[in-house]
């Protein structure tokens, strides 16, 4: 090609000419078109590049359920027993000798007071902390609804504590109103609807013993005037820490949970010793505490032959413990109130001594 153009050129200057002038033009031209696709190729190549990141970002970011309670690694960890307090508890328990006592405390840096933590005695209304944690975990499973309609049934109405017993078979309510009127007033026609609802006592006992609550078990419906329903202080202090700092509740769950536990009415145990603790006459004493810079969200339990409570303490430094005591004794002994008392009494001294 190159011979021919300078023939060309020789024998014809101005065509020779006007065809190198094509030659370079054609060239220019090809040189533009192979420049663009090559930087459209990488964009191409960078646009797959991101739709795939961006594919699996999203993926990574779906939420995983967590059902079960695996160990102990995201509650309180004990760190220091207060050797004190647990053998005052001790004395206290031994000079009422006609009562079962089983206490434990736990503070969010690790402190922890136990007097017979382990032992299993009846659980009483406490047991419905239990049921409101399960019915929050179903609610943010999706397999129940806070505003669906539950059916009141003959089978669930029980005697005892509560207004909804008195109320027609047949008749509708929310779930949010029944898991509240199981805490606030320790309704037992509420608390038996949740637990069918929640799928029976075998369905209950297996999720609470996934949850690590080795030691708490349903065997009959509310009320329960027998204890067979059991637990143990430790459970029932390891299943707020649940609620508190394992995060197997969604925050939503978590903050309806305290709502409906400082719905409850009945200070006359944990509130109360407070109270005597601080030096100020009993009573009142929601109020009185908030005055104090105290918080407590509890729910108590009274079978007559057992007396037991348990709560999520806030001090006036914000620092958080869990505490639960259960005393079983001669039915109504006043004894048995008064034992649990001064034991919640005896811890003041330690709320607010961090180390």
């Amino acid at each position: 090609m190159i011979n021919n153009l300078i023939s060309l050129l020789r024998v014809n200057p101005t065509k020779g000419l006007k065809f190198l002038i094509k030659i370079v033009l054609v060239g220019i031209g090809l040189g533009v078109i192979s420049g663009s696709l090559l930087s459209i190729v990488p964009k191409f190549k960078d646009n797959k590049r991101i739709k795939i990141s961006l594919s699996v970002n999203k993926e990574s970011n779906i939420p995983k359920k967590r059902y079960k309670f695996t160990n102990n690694k995201n509650n309180y960890i004990q760190t220091k027993e207060l050797n004190q307090l647990s053998k005052k508890w001790n004395y206290l328990a031994k000079d009422s000798s006609n009562n079962q006592a089983s206490a434990y405390l736990i503070f969010e840096d690790g402190r922890y007071a136990s007097y017979n933590s382990d032992n299993s005695l009846p659980a009483a209304s406490t047991i419905k902390i239990a049921i409101l944690y399960v019915v929050l975990e179903k609610l943010d499973q999706g397999e129940l609804l806070w505003d669906e309609m539950l059916t009141l049934d003959k089978s669930s109405i029980a005697g005892g504590a509560g207004w909804m017993r008195y109320q027609k078979p047949g008749k509708l309510f929310p779930v949010h109103e029944v898991a509240t009127e199981m805490i606030r007033i320790s309704d037992n026609t509420a608390t038996n609807l949740l637990i069918k609802r929640i799928g029976g006592l075998e369905t209950l006992n297996k999720r609470l013993k996934g949850l690590g609550l080795l030691n708490t078990e349903l065997k009959n419906f509310l009320p329960d005037l027998q204890g067979t329903n059991t637990t143990t202080a430790k459970d029932l202090t390891k299943l707020i820490q649940l609620v508190e700092t394992n995060y197997s509740l969604s925050s939503k769950s978590r903050d309806i949970f305290r709502e409906i536990m400082s719905t409850s009415i009945t200070n006359t145990l944990i509130p109360d010793g407070l109270l005597i603790g601080l030096g100020i006459n009993p009573g009142n004493s929601d109020y009185k505490l908030l005055i104090q810079g105290f918080k407590v969200y509890n729910k108590t339990g009274d079978i007559g032959i057992t007396y037991a409570d348990a709560a999520l303490l806030q001090m006036p430094n914000t620092s958080r413990a869990v505490l639960a005591l259960i005393v079983k004794g001669p039915f109504n002994d006043p004894q048995s109130t008064k034992l649990m008392r001064d034991m919640t009494s005896e811890i003041i001294p330690y709320l607010n001594s961090m180390p």
